[in-house]
């Protein structure tokens, strides 16, 4: 039985964490907008706390300006895993996209002298045909996406390893192209400017269009689906090809702002990225992986780390506070999944 045929991990259903009638009762349920928004509420209250507490290094533009910059690749590869999550399959080879996106833009400027336009526009050509590997092992070959995505984040760290001798590239890279992500507009960075358009444009495609009800519809119960129609391996086969398609972008975007390639570029996102696209989907929609509560999220993990760094923690509090986030966010899934089902 092809895996992604098995039901999801967890319910993306809308109505998983947002039942709006008591049972037997005909009455809204009174914390529902709290439930939905309790990120936003969460968010305000770290400000305020970090406000309070460190307001000299705390309340200032700059933090503000490093908040966003240095969220922005964070919720470019949110927005990566988050396709295949909606549709119930994990792409955990997403980092390993990125470092490969970020060796491969750098290497064809730097090694082979080739214009910027033509080394972003081949790079990410190369990250759609690893989604499309990732698609046939998943739906053709019937591996698992969880182990099918781990082996090809292997593979790429050896590619990458190949193409750049194992050397970090500093050098050759146009400066025209570093300007793309280092440029800002209206005193903010343009990579900021760049996740509002993908959040735009994916949150158009998954809540507006028949292919994003596909992938929903796929997450929430693939043999409903099949019996109403919708091609449930093609549309796991395209979610791949989106999450590495995405994850290139934040790659070249993330090299344009180092100015630089690195063995090891991508690896920092991969938890954070999760993390994010968890804890999102118990926002706004709650149940179900958005575009906006997965934003949210990446801003709401950020102030808390950045107001404790700031306050003088430990370097690794980051990590700490990302993993803390994902398991708190998993486990509310969860609970959340099996309270709707005593409920029906």
């Amino acid at each position: 039985m092809n895996p992604m045929t098995q039901p999801p991990l967890l319910s993306t259903s809308t109505e998983t964490l947002t039942p709006t009638k008591d049972v037997g009762r005909g009455r809204r349920r009174p914390h529902l907008g709290l439930h939905r928004f309790s990120g936003i509420y969460v968010l305000f209250v770290l400000l305020l706390i970090f406000s309070l507490w460190i307001p000299a290094s705390f309340l200032q533009a700059s933090t503000l300006r490093s908040v966003l910059t240095g969220q922005a690749i964070v919720g470019m590869a949110a927005m990566a895993v988050l396709v295949p999550l909606a549709a119930s399959a994990f792409d955990l080879s997403v980092a390993a996209v990125i470092t490969t996106a970020v060796v491969l833009v750098a290497h064809f400027q730097s090694a082979q002298g080739w214009p910027p336009a033509t080394a972003i526009v081949v790079t990410i050509l190369i990250c759609v045909v690893i989604g499309v590997v990732n698609g046939f092992a998943v739906v053709v070959l019937e591996v698992n996406s969880f182990i099918a995505t781990l082996a090809m984040s292997s593979i790429l760290a050896a590619l990458v390893f190949w193409i750049s001798g194992g050397q970090q590239i500093v050098t050759g890279i146009s400066s025209s192209f570093i300007n793309l992500g280092q440029a800002q507009l209206f005193g903010v960075a343009l990579p900021v400017y760049y996740l509002a358009a993908l959040s735009i444009l994916l949150y158009v495609v998954l809540q507006h269009t028949p292919l994003g009800r596909y992938f929903y519809a796929v997450g929430e119960n693939p043999d409903a689906a099949r019996l109403a129609g919708v091609r449930v391996g093609q549309t796991t086969f395209l979610s791949l090809v989106f999450s590495s398609s995405i994850a290139g972008c934040a790659g070249v975007v993330l090299c344009a702002r180092i100015g630089s390639a690195s063995l090891e570029a991508g690896t920092p996102y991969l938890l954070p990225a999760f993390a994010a696209a968890f804890l999102g989907s118990t926002q706004i929609i709650p149940g179900r992986m958005n575009v906006w509560g997965t934003v949210l999220a990446v801003y709401l993990l950020a102030v808390g780390v950045k107001g404790l760094q700031l306050a003088g923690a430990e370097p690794w509090v980051d990590k700490l506070f990302n993993g803390t986030a994902l398991l708190i966010a998993v486990s509310v899934s969860v609970y959340g999944s099996k309270r709707q089902s005593r409920h029906t």
